[in-house]
């Protein structure tokens, strides 16, 4: 069971590091909400979706997924068309505006919607759980595979709370919003590359 444990933590930590839309989001709501409180909606949803597809994966809904070409299409024409999308949105946002209207700009409905979208329309969510968590669960039974999905899981909460944490740091020393400029700029090169890449595997 430890052996799960382990291999479940450190392949969803190694899946959840890179950049990305849904990283970009949590650390961008931490670095401008008002307070703390305020961006634990988008922690709780990011990672109930992130739970969600977790489970999904490891019940054997990936396999079905991988195996119809129609599914696959759509999702990565979807994710590619989100990608374009989220690249602009983060290219053209002001980090100084931002923080002087956040609090308006994003209630908690918005902040659960926004979180779920970026979570659940992410195709390297999607492909991260789908294609490579649900395929190494299947090493495991029983127990082991509970310990496995559970790990998976923990690595989501941990890793989006730090995030949020790491963005309120960094918030409140950058000031200027300077670095947040320059990190929205790289993000959405990121999200563009990544649209890219998916557009590329759609027709190959």
């Amino acid at each position: 069971m430890l052996e799960a444990f382990i291999h479940g933590f450190i392949l969803a930590l190694g899946l959840i590091l890179p950049l990305g839309v849904q990283n970009i989001f949590v650390f961008n709501q931490g670095a401008l909400q008002p307070s703390f409180i305020r961006v634990l909606p988008v922690v709780i949803t990011a990672s109930l979706c992130d739970t969600f597809l977790i489970l999904v994966s490891v019940l054997g809904v990936s396999l079905l997924i991988l195996s119809s070409f129609w599914i696959k299409t759509v999702l990565i024409g979807g994710g590619f068309i989100f990608l374009i999308y989220m690249g602009w949105t983060t290219w053209n946002s002001k980090p100084n505006n931002e923080k002087e209207d956040v609090a308006k700009k994003f209630t908690l409905k918005k902040q659960v919607l926004f979180a779920a979208s970026v979570s659940l329309l992410n195709p390297h969510a999607i492909m991260d759980t789908v294609g490579v968590i649900g395929p190494s669960s299947i090493a495991y039974q029983g127990e082991e595979k509970v310990m496995f999905a559970v790990s998976c899981i923990l690595v989501s909460w941990l890793w989006f709370l730090g995030l949020a944490i790491f963005g309120r740091i960094s918030g409140k020393l950058d000031k200027s919003g300077s670095f947040m400029l320059v990190l929205n700029k790289i993000s959405a090169l990121v999200m563009w590359g990544a649209a890219i890449y998916l557009g590329l595997s759609l027709f190959s």
